[in-house]
């Protein structure tokens, strides 16, 4: 009996000694992890100074809400060039237009990478087009989506002449609802989508195609959550991937469901496919990828044909509808502006004859409408991160190779040394004494430097057309008694939230 219980004693000193042991290395390994992200979180010799950061998690929690004015603050108080912590990865910021000048012109090879950020790595293995390193991948690629957008797009007529079909298939789409109340944003999304499908896969899709509205409206969704504060953590802190809860688990699904979507439709396009006879994007990418096979170092793969047709499908979706709809609430937001927009038309177009490219230097007000939309919306606040290809010198600050640099194109639009009241929509401050549009310094919707938005000639076109054919036909208005919220929804682009608008026939 006292040999059972001594053996029993025996045994419980062991399993609390292993208890124990256990306890003391998960506690040493959490001191060790939090002293490696301490480390993680020094600034270098010389990098610009910031806000203190909380240990571990940084100055994360500071970017939950409108991170480009948070930005914006801090750099009255630290100056345009400061420093950011992201759980770890330290961030340079710049402010103004002259930092972003600088570094994004002055400088431009050097402020032209991507960082190898998880999410990125997790998303696109950093390959495709928009998320590419700096490199000669990153160059064919762009080169490939450049000439497409050329070629492809003047394909058997004119680009501007398709944009206008696409015009007239959008305004019909909005008489339908016959002056009544209605949500634009579908209707504004699918029109703008299908030009650059005309590019991608050499068609239109109809406005009630169910598939490709969601895998849409699912980019849209992942437009939002790529920078949501999931996004961050998961930045700081890869190992959350294992967590089953949180918006960065949405966010996989979500890129899950749109590239098995793309492998399909790229499948389907590239039927009938002829070598050296390309009818689309598509064609022209396989045709490079079957030239180089065998060869180790090509960039070309069917992984990066998917990203990078999905990337240019959001690219060229997402800021030209959310321009539109920004425009669209305006022009009901304040009547008198709208009424200038219609006398003008009315003045240069007549009656019956619909707009066009040519009309673009006749139409002062309608550009100076769509400049100061753009500039006062910011509908890409922060462009798309960068990083440095090496180490460099901005205003006395030492920038080492690979930092991630945040470009605050909010900050440059609102610079109180560039524009009068900036804080006020006013259309005249693109216009001169006489009524002329005039060029602004200060004014980078579309970002700078090599990496600056690839289809920016395409968005202008397509936003003047598709503007002016809809302020030809229609006087737009608020439902009575309801004026929307200006507030925007917070994403990598900034949006309007929904809002219900009357298009009301105009009696020209």
């Amino acid at each position: 009996m006292v040999l059972i219980q001594l053996s029993s004693l025996v045994s419980e000193v062991s399993h609390g000694q292993a208890f124990l042991g256990l306890c003391s290395l998960l506690i040493s390994l959490i001191v060790l992890l939090l002293i490696r992200q301490l480390v993680k979180q020094r600034r270098p010799r010389g990098f610009p100074p910031g806000p203190s950061p909380i240990p571990v998690i940084g100055n994360i929690m500071s970017l939950a809400t409108e991170p480009h004015v948070f930005m914006k603050k801090q750099s009255e108080i630290h100056g345009q060039i400061f420093s950011l912590d992201l759980g770890g990865y330290s961030a340079v910021v710049l402010n103004g237009y002259d930092a972003i000048r600088e570094c994004l012109y002055h400088q431009g090879d050097v402020f032209s990478d991507r960082p190898s950020l998880p999410l990125f790595m997790k998303m696109t293995k950093m390959g495709g087009l928009l998320n590419a390193k700096f490199g000669n991948g990153w160059i064919e690629h762009r080169q490939l989506a450049s000439n497409s957008f050329r070629y492809f797009g003047s394909f058997q007529k004119p680009l501007d002449q398709k944009i206008l079909e696409e015009c007239m298939f959008f305004v019909d789409a909005i008489d339908e609802h016959k002056g009544k109340p209605f949500n634009p944003k579908h209707l504004v999304t699918n029109a703008v989508s299908n030009i650059t499908n005309l590019i991608m896969f050499g068609e239109r899709f109809t406005y009630d195609n169910c598939d490709f509205q969601h895998m849409i409206e699912i980019f849209s969704e992942n437009v939002e959550l790529a920078v949501s504060g999931w996004a961050f953590l998961y930045n700081a802190f890869p190992w959350i991937e294992y967590l089953p809860f949180g918006k960065h688990q949405k966010l996989f699904r979500n890129a899950a469901k749109v590239y098995n979507f793309l492998e399909q439709i790229i499948k389907r396009f590239s039927e009938g496919r002829v070598c050296n006879f390309p009818r689309h994007y598509i064609d022209d990418y396989l045709n490079k990828l079957d030239k180089s096979a065998g060869d180790l170092g090509t960039p070309y793969s069917r992984e990066n044909l998917i990203y990078s047709v999905g990337e240019l499908i959001i690219a060229g979706t997402e800021t030209t509808t959310n321009t539109l709809r920004w425009a669209m609430l305006y022009m009901a937001l304040y009547p008198n502006i709208q009424e200038k927009v219609h006398k003008e038309l009315d003045s240069v177009l007549g009656s019956g004859q619909s707009p066009s490219l040519a009309d673009k230097k006749r139409m002062p007000y309608v550009e100076a409408v769509l400049h100061e939309v753009l500039r006062f919306c910011n509908i890409v606040p922060l462009g798309i991160f960068r990083a440095t290809t090496q180490d460099t010198l901005v205003s006395g600050y030492n920038i080492p190779k690979g930092t991630m640099v945040i470009t605050n194109l909010y900050s440059v639009h609102f610079d109180e040394k560039y524009w009068c009241d900036p804080g006020t929509f006013s259309p005249h401050r693109f216009l001169d004494s006489n009524g002329n549009f005039v060029r602004r310094e200060a004014f980078l919707p579309f970002s700078l430097g090599k990496r600056h938005c690839l289809g920016e000639h395409l968005a202008r076109m397509e936003m003047f057309l598709f503007f002016t054919t809809m302020l030809q036909r229609f006087h737009l208005q608020f439902p009575p008694g309801t004026v929307p919220s200006l507030t925007p929804k917070l994403g990598m682009t900034l949006q309007p939230l929904p809002y219900s608008i009357c298009a009301v026939r105009r009696q020209q």
